[in-house]
């Protein structure tokens, strides 16, 4: 890969310099923060070399694997320094907002606290097998440094919520940095009040949330006091009527509060594991391939780094991550012995090892999305050995990904078979994601060269019509990640005009979703069709849908099978986009057509034929 053409080439198709406004990159992927999401010409970026794949919510998140350091670099190259930009900007929902912010905050964290706690794990593996004893000074030294990043998390957060929220760094950490001070921790411990108000005695060194909300409030101060201070003082009253004012507050009001919000935070998952034990976990890593492709497992990240801070361990979220990250390396070393396609063998191999070692993106994006069998083999490995790590209560002591580079994290002192335990749950992950894909596996180059294959006429082919009056348009233009993916199946989805969804072909129903929303039917030549109306419409429970058959109903072609109150679903928010794929792709041509065209229910819009 020429990493410059690479870098160049997504710059260009993502708007140009001019619309980005922010640059980060994480394990795998670059993240950029654009002044317009409209611009990013997403087909494109996917066929540019060394790109594996782009996914777009709050970031326009482009999939790099391995090579995403060098590809930065000279990202970074090519953008210079960005400017400030004070202009207008792309208006987004709350939830994209919060979770843009939370991201921005604990994602840089993780190199520091996950290099300080596998340094203390292989110091416990040295103490535990004997090569180094606990009690020398050279152990207790290099504890300290492993322990360094944990301890002085406070600080570590108040840098990166003072660059998220551009304001100054130094004044931030030092607002914060008095809250960890020995001499006024020593005061706490004894007993001390300020201006006649008791103040609370909390340890603040590792603690989270506290350090956010006094940088929060530290921002608003700092804008308040610049925008009234003279300009000839500015440069030392603005800091000092912030730090005057911002400390005894977060001593007395914001320290405290965000100290309850970790306890609740870390009680909560902690009840939760004490109630649902190994089921949680076993879920947890069934799930987290959905959670990656979306990004959403980033939303674990403050739980992970509270849990560490409070009970210096983490139950539920690295258990479930290893099971999950090594089920994708057993798949993916499955899928290499299994296919004849040179270039998806290179892939798996690479993207296995990378799985093996804690990196999963690119076993993801390059292997398990593109075929259903091994996503489904993937969760059921990752279910099986999440459960397993739950059943066993394993617990983890360094925040990264988990991996067989980074198994020491979960090395336990008080519990010499922690460890063990760990590594039955990566054998156990492994040998079922390999296993299951070994077997069930079949290869999509077969399905990719159907032209050259027998396709079953007549009978077996099934012309299916629109089964509701609207636009159609392609899945890649779906607002859901699973769908647009082709994770599901192939297929089409129309922009509803009429509130009826009609059989577009004989067949019997096999499905009917409890809330009405979601109906599969079956052809008479094998096919399996899943009609999904809206997104995320399941939140509705029920309402404004109504199903006119239910699961063995034998239908005929244009019989009404569930109508839906258009205006309902639009005025809750939800696009009404309605989703019609074949999920058992891997044995059926699928052939859409009138992309971008309205259709009715007389319209021809789905060929679907068996391949032999």
């Amino acid at each position: 890969m020429n990493y410059k053409e690479t870098a160049a080439s997504i710059l260009t198709l993502i708007g140009g310099k001019e619309n980005v406004s922010h640059l980060e990159h994480c394990s795998t992927r670059l993240r950029f923060t654009l002044k317009n999401n409209d611009l990013v010409e997403t087909e494109k970026l996917e066929e540019v070399d060394g790109v594996i794949g782009v996914r777009q919510n709050v970031q326009c998140q482009v999939i790099i694997g391995n090579d995403v350091v060098e590809v930065y670099d000279e990202m970074k190259a090519l953008l210079g320094e960005l400017p400030q930009d004070d202009g207008p900007k792309e208006k987004q929902k709350w939830g994209a907002v919060l979770l843009d912010f939370v991201i921005s905050i604990f994602q840089p964290l993780i190199p520091a606290i996950a290099g300080g706690g596998v340094l203390k794990s292989l110091l416990l593996l040295a103490s535990v097998t004997g090569v180094i004893s606990d009690q020398s000074q050279t152990y207790q030294i290099l504890n300290l440094i492993g322990g360094a990043p944990l301890y002085f998390l406070p600080i570590l957060v108040a840098m990166t919520t003072a660059n998220k929220l551009k304001v100054n760094q130094l004044v931030a950490v030092s607002a914060v940095g008095a809250l960890i001070l020995p001499d006024l921790t020593t005061m706490l411990a004894e007993g001390t009040n300020f201006l006649g108000f008791g103040v609370t005695n909390i340890a603040y060194a590792s603690q989270v949330f506290p350090a956010i909300l006094t940088v929060l409030f530290y921002a608003q101060v700092e804008k308040l006091f610049t925008k009234y201070s003279p300009k000839p003082i500015r440069i030392f009253f603005v800091p000092m009527m912030s730090l005057l004012i911002t400390v005894p507050v977060a001593l007395l009001i914001l320290g405290p509060l965000g100290y309850n919000v970790g306890t609740v935070f870390s009680t909560v998952i902690i009840w939760l594991y004490t109630h649902f034990g190994w089921v949680a976990t076993g879920v947890l890593a069934a799930i987290l391939p959905f959670m990656v492709v979306t990004g959403m497992h980033k939303a674990m990240i403050p739980y992970a780094v509270s849990s560490m801070s409070e009970i210096g361990a983490e139950l539920l979220y690295l258990p479930a991550s290893l099971a999950h990250n090594i089920a994708e390396s057993g798949a993916c070393f499955a899928v290499s012995i299994r296919t004849k396609d040179q270039k998806l063998r290179s892939i798996a191999v690479s993207a296995g090892i990378s799985a093996l070692f804690g990196i999963t993106e690119p076993a993801l994006y390059g292997v398990t999305i593109l075929n259903k069998r091994v996503l489904y083999s993937v969760m059921f490995s990752s279910l099986v050995g999440g459960s397993f790590a739950g059943i066993m209560a394993i617990k983890a002591f360094a925040l990264v990904g988990p991996g067989l580079a980074s198994i020491t994290m979960f090395v336990d002192k008080a519990n010499p078979m922690n460890l063990i335990w760990a590594f039955v749950t990566l054998g156990i992950s492994f040998v079922a994601g390999f296993l299951s894909v070994l077997f069930v596996y079949k290869d999509e180059v077969a399905l990719e060269e159907a032209d050259g294959m027998e396709i079953i006429s007549g009978a077996g082919t099934e012309q299916l019509v629109s089964p509701v009056a609207g636009k159609v348009i392609s899945l890649t233009e779906v607002n859901d990640d699973v769908f647009s993916s082709g994770l599901i199946g192939d297929g089409l989805a129309i922009i509803p005009e009429d509130t009826i969804l009609v059989a577009p072909e004989a067949g019997e129903i096999t499905m009917v979703f409890e809330t009405k929303h979601a109906l599969g039917l079956k052809m008479s030549n094998g096919a399996e069709i899943l009609f999904h109306i809206g997104l995320n419409t399941v939140q509705l429970g029920g309402e404004g849908f109504e199903a006119f058959v239910k699961v063995g109903d034998k239908v005929i072609k244009g019989q009404k099978l569930i109508a839906f109150d258009l205006a309902k679903i639009k005025d809750a928010g939800f696009d009404p986009t309605i989703v019609c794929v074949v999920t058992n792709k891997e044995a059926y041509q699928v052939n859409a057509s009138h992309h971008s065209e309205m259709v009715t229910n007389q319209t021809d819009i789905l060929s679907i034929a068996p391949i032999i």
